[in-house]
Formats: C-alpha cells, structure tokens, sequence
C-alpha cells in the first residue's frame, strides 16, 4: 500500500540520490586506504580515491587525504615586512588577524582537496579524533574557501572494517568538531605568539652578549626544560650526609631472621650514646622476645587498561623507547588494525569495548600462549562508560593476527602489542595474592620489625613472568624480594646480635625520558604510586595526551636536553636557557598547566579563544619589558661564559686575537665582523675531520697525513693539511 510518509521517503531518496556529492578528509594516505578497503568500488586517482557504494552513498563519494597539515600559519616577515629581520625594535609582533599558508611542499595536494571541496555538498572529516584532527580539517576547508556545505564528523577508535562501516553509518554533526578545533587553533596561536616573540628576545639579547646562538622558546618546552634543569640543579648541589642504623640477627626455636630498627642517628657518637642508654652493646649476643606476629593476607589487582602516557612510561622502563617511539609504534600498529585509538588518556573502556574483548579471549589466550580461568563479568575498575569520553583505553582490537601478521612486526611493534594483549587480559585474571608477615622484636625496649611475604597466587603476574613488572607491590618492601621467615609465636624468646650498619643520604633520582610524560602531565607535582598500581592521578598538566612525546622530541632537537643511557640531561645551551626565563612565567608549569586548563575550558565552550590570547599578549609586552634586566644578571653573564668557552677552539692563529668558535659545520675567528675570515670546515673534500686534526691545525698550522679525501672526480687521496695565508691548504708528499 503506498502511503503519503512512503511517497515523500522515495522523493527525498531520489532528491539526495541525484543531489548529494559526498568527500571524505582523510588526516594521511595510510588512513584514506584503512578507509577505501571499508567500501565497495573503490578506484584510485591521483590523489583521491573514487567510491561507489549505495549501502553508504546515494551518489559518488571521494576519499581524498591531507600529509598532516597542507596549511600553516603564515610567518612573520608575510604580515609585515620588517619583521623578516630579527630585531628587538620590531618586538612584540601581534598581527591584528591570524592568516594561514598552504605549505609549498604540499601545494599540489592541497589543489586536489580544494577542488574536491569546492564541488562537494557533503564533506565529512574523517581525521584523527583528536583536535589536531579537527584543525587539520577545518583549516584546510576554511583556506580551500569552500563555503555552504554540510559537515559531518566520523568518529571511531579502530580502523577495522566493521568499525569503519559503523562509524560511516552512524556519522556525527560538527559541534564538538567545531569546539576543538578553536580550542587547537586558540593553541597554535597561543605557541606561535610565544614562539617567535621569545625566540627572537632572547636570542637577540643574547646575542648582544656574544653568544651566537638561536634559542627556541616554547609556551610549553620551556617550562619542562626548566622543570628538568631544577632536578639537575638539586642532583649537583645534594650533599650526601651519612647516617648509622641498627640491625639486629635473631635466632628463634625454629630458624633465624634479621630485622631493622626504625632509628637513625647521624653520628657514631650518638649511636653509641644511644646504644649507652638501652645498655646494648654490639656484635654480642643479648636475649630479646617476639612482641607481635602478625599476618595478613594482600591482594593487588591488575593494573588500569593503558592510556597513551602509561604505555609510553612502562615501554621506556622495560625497553628504554622513547615516547616518541612508543607514539610512532602505535600508530603503526593502529594503522594495521591491531589495537585500538593510540592517542587516548583514558584508562576505561564501554560495556561495548568489554563484550567484544569476552567473545575473543581464547584468541587472545593463544597468541600469548597461556591458559586461564577467566572473570567475565565486568569490574568498575576497567569497564566504565561514565569515565570514557571521547575515546576509550588502549587495548586489542577483534582482529586477531595470524602467525605471519605476528612475525613481520618490527621487534618494537611487537614488544608494544604484547604489552596492551597482557594488560587487556590482566583485567580477567585473578589478583595476585599474597601472605605479609610482620615480626616486631624487641630488645631491651628497642624494636626492630622484619617484613617478609609468601606467594599464595601469581594471578595476573604470571602474565608477565617473563618481564619487568613495574606497578609497586607493597608500601613496606623495599625489593619486593620473598623473604623465607621461620615460624615463630608471639612472647617467644630469641638470641639477638646487633650490628651497626651505615647509609649515606642520596640525591634526588634523575629523570629518564619515560619519567618527562608523568613529570608533564603532573606539572612537576610528582605523585607516589598508588598501591593498586595506579600510575598517576588525573591533574592538570603541561601539553597533552598527543603531543607531549612531540613536545619532548622538540627540546632535545633544539639542543636543550640530551639522553644518555635513557637519563635525561640539560646541555649547557639549556641552562643558558633556564637562567634566562627564570622567574618568568615561561619558567612556572603550574601557570603553563593553568593554560592548559582554560584551553580545554575553550573545547568545552565555556572560555572565550580572545580572552586567552589577550592574556598571551599581555605576558609577551611583560616579558619585552622585563627580559633585559634579567639577562644582565650575574647568573646568565656566568652561564654565557662558560658556553662561549665550551665553544673556544684557542686563539685565531691568523688574527692573533679573536677566538676560534665553533659553529657546529666549522670553527670560525670570533673577529669575523672586524675583518678576520679565517676558517676552518670540519669537512674538507668528503672527509669529516677529527678534533686532533683540527687542533694540530690551530696549534702547530699543520695536520699529520690525513686519508680518505675525495677529488670531484670520485677519486680518493691523502695528504696533510696546513695554515698558509689565512687559508687552509693540501700540502703532498
């Protein structure tokens, strides 16, 4: 029966049929094919790929791609040309409208999404659900000038088939779209404000004192370079005191067992004033008698289902990866399917996410090849909608690897894949079970406790048997080594000898590059692990989920920290750095967290993008005003020193009176500007020269025969350098 609701269904059908031209904005190439091989009859273009589904599309959709970003904000010098010139005259510059630029390198690419867009009805933004992905979108749509169009957003947390086809099938309207990508471009602003009006000051004004260097100043890198270099500073200046402690061996009817007394005393005159007072004496056997015996059974539950932060703070623990690496791995691994949104800070999943993971588990059982009696049904702990948001924690997807899948992972993929198939089927193990003894002796009123333990039940640490487990076991253990104890009663005597043993304070631990995620997301208000094995609470912090390892990759390429054997350093350019913006906001994580705090008010709606930038524009003319007196302070004249003669090669053997600077591809005469151009590259004809060389060459204005230079011809030979008339020259045999 054909009705009026059926007549005016098939004539808005044939309406959208005839009407609607849908293009979908992929954030890469890799994403738009996970996204093509969702859909029937698809064909490849040169720079989109065309699809014809009706199951999706009434008409032909386009699946096109950026490279990241195709557009940028514009550089100084093209809102005014005076500021292609790095001076302090031209300090602050605040262009009265933020403009952007398709990047040149890109450009062609861009042509292909601009055309795509202008001819489009329906555009969908199918980025990252992040909100980078939502200003990649928005100001590539914005600079193509495509106007009048109906935005969708898809928003999904796998790139597997059925996920796709239910995203594509449930599409999302563009208000939240919207509100994160004026809270990141409010962000790109914000660093671009700070970014060239800082770099430029304190390069400048360093400059100024002689240190030819650029500083790169960050809204967010300067106070985690800061935050590193304050930790350095406590290491460097610890004094290690040493302190004398009592233990005490005891032999009960059944065995012996040592114990420690909770006193410490920082001389051995008042410890032997102490040991006077309690009529003890050492390395002699004196009677003492059990007070207390107490046990108790413990339980640790299996750690939280990993965000993107605790998966990079245990890869670099158990493999030393940097967050950048564990960042990179995922994605990868996010791109074939294997595991879940990478860029999360969520440790919960959906009753959804929970079912799914039930109906797979023998899968999952199998790839690590174990076997368990699983808890199925859901714990607040891991499975709980109300604390997910825009994305849920890391875990497997339901594609489950063949063998082949699992051996052409890199040995990184690998490792991190195994590590969220563990943690994932940690949530159905049972808890890890143990007995805790305490013994409190006492010997003539001084007590000494002894804490052991017994394993009842590995639960979910068999697991990782074969791994370095990281989650803190027991408030009191020290190792967490089991401690074999003989079974003694309470009021039972023991022999007890007492010995002295000595300690030395230690320094503050420094921060391996692992640490620098929590120390961002805490702003340098450090928590203790809970017992529970909660890595960190949820408090405010610098940077976020996705671009923290980003943030951590830009201050060790700009020369301020380096890292060796995983331990972080701050160079001498670093503490320059730091001496320069101490006191300044640039230097406070609480005020930069605090930023960070109102930028997410911005994606919530409730805080206004031109009241926030406003404030940046006040502290950049405060920081302008300011910066001068700062950098004429004895702290930064001394730092600058001693960076300029980490720098000194000795005295310009042509002039006689500059210094020999190195400028990183070659050492040149300090009196550059006064007429000396002596130089030396440190890679002459394709060989790269080493520091003997170059100071043989200062010292005595000859090397040694050097092989392994290359003529334009390709041909290799050797020869000595020398000094004559202020250039260098072959000399051969």
């Amino acid at each position: 029966m054909i009705t009026k609701e059926s007549i005016l269904f098939l004539f808005f059908k044939g309406e959208d049929k005839h009407m609607k031209k849908t293009v979908i904005l992929a954030e890469k190439p890799s994403q738009a094919k996970a996204y093509a091989d969702a859909f029937q009859n698809t064909k490849m273009k040169d720079g989109y790929i065309e699809v014809i589904d009706n199951r999706f599309f009434n008409d032909k959709a386009f699946i096109t791609w950026g490279i990241g970003h195709l557009v940028e904000l514009k550089e100084p010098h093209e809102y005014n040309s005076d500021w292609k010139k790095w001076s302090l005259d031209h300090l602050p510059m605040i262009p009265e409208r933020f403009e952007y630029r398709v990047k040149q390198s890109v450009s062609k690419q861009f042509n292909v999404v601009k055309k795509l867009f202008v001819e489009a009805d329906i555009l969908i933004n199918a980025c990252d659900i992040d909100r980078e992905g939502s200003n990649i979108f928005y100001s590539i749509y914005y600079m193509t000038g495509a106007k009048n169009k109906t935005i969708k957003r898809l928003w999904i947390n796998s790139l597997e088939v059925d996920e796709i086809r239910k995203g594509f099938s449930n599409l999302k309207d563009n208000k939240k779209d919207l509100l994160m990508y004026n809270e990141a471009r409010t962000r790109q602003i914000s660093d671009w404000l700070v970014g060239m009006n800082a770099s430029r000051l304190y390069t400048m004004l360093l400059r100024n004192k002689g240190l030819n260097t650029v500083l790169s100043v960050g809204r967010c890198q300067s106070p985690l370079v800061y935050m590193i270099y304050q930790r350095q500073k406590e290491i460097e200046n610890f004094v290690s005191k040493p302190f004398f402690e009592l233990i005490g061996q005891f032999k009960a009817q059944n065995g012996t067992y040592e114990g420690k007394a909770n006193i410490k005393k920082d001389t051995i005159e008042e410890l032997t004033e102490f040991l006077k007072e309690k009529l003890l004496s050492l390395e002699s056997e004196i009677e003492g008698s059990i007070h207390k015996v107490e046990k108790k059974e413990k339980r640790i539950k299996s750690p939280k289902l990993h965000s993107l932060s605790t998966l990079q703070t245990v890869a670099n623990k158990k493999w030393k990866y940097s967050p950048s690496k564990v960042l990179e791995t995922m994605q990868s691994l996010y791109e074939k399917k294997m595991v879940t949104y990478p860029r999360t800070d969520c440790n919960f999943i959906t009753e959804n996410e929970f079912s799914y993971l039930v109906s797979k588990l023998d899968d999952y059982k199998k790839i690590l090849n174990v076997e368990f009696e699983a808890n199925t049904e859901p714990n607040k702990r891991y499975v709980d909608g109300s604390k997910v948001q825009e994305h849920y924690a890391i875990i497997p997807t339901k594609t489950i690897p063949d063998e082949n899948a699992i051996s052409s992972l890199s040995n990184e993929e690998r490792n991190i894949y195994f590590e969220i198939v563990r943690n994932t089927l940690a949530m159905f193990h049972s808890d890890y079970r143990y007995v805790e003894t305490r013994i409190l002796t006492v010997v003539n009123g001084v007590e000494f406790e002894t804490v052991g333990k017994i394993e009842l039940d590995e639960g979910w640490k068999s697991l990782f048997s074969n791994e370095q487990v990281i989650e803190k076991e027991s408030e009191n253990s020290e190792n967490n080594e089991i401690k074999a104890l003989p079974s003694v009663s309470d009021g039972e005597k023991v022999l007890s000898i007492i010995k002295r043993k000595k300690g030395h304070t230690r320094p503050p631990k420094p921060f391996t590059e692992g640490g620098l995620i929590n120390l961002m997301k805490t702003a340098g208000k450090m928590v203790d692990d809970e017992a529970d094995s909660e890595i960190l609470k949820e408090v405010e912090g610098i940077g976020t989920e996705a671009t923290r390892a980003g943030i951590i990759e830009a201050v060790k390429n700009s020369g301020y920290i380096e890292v060796k054997k995983n331990i972080v350093y701050v160079t001498k350019k670093g503490e320059i750095l730091c001496e320069a913006i101490e006191g300044t906001l640039l230097s406070s994580p609480s005020m930069t967290a605090k930023w960070e705090s109102y930028l997410r008010k911005i994606a919530e709606s409730n805080g206004s993008t031109e009241t926030f930038i406003a404030n940046i524009n006040k502290f950049i003319v405060d920081l302008i005003q300011k910066a001068p007196g700062k950098i004429n302070s004895t702290k930064v004249e001394n730092a600058v020193n001693d960076e300029k003669k980490s720098h000194s090669k000795g005295t310009c053997p042509c002039c006689k009176k500059g210094e020999m600077v190195d400028r990183k591809t070659f050492i040149g005469c300090s009196e550059y500007k006064n007429g000396c151009k002596f130089s030396i590259n440190r890679t002459i004809a394709g060989k790269k020269l080493t520091e003997k060389n170059i100071k043989d060459l200062l010292e005595k204005g000859r090397t040694t025969k050097i092989k392994g230079f290359k003529s334009k011809s390709g041909k290799t030979f050797e020869a000595a350098l020398v000094i004559k008339e202020g250039k260098v020259f072959f000399e051969f045999e």
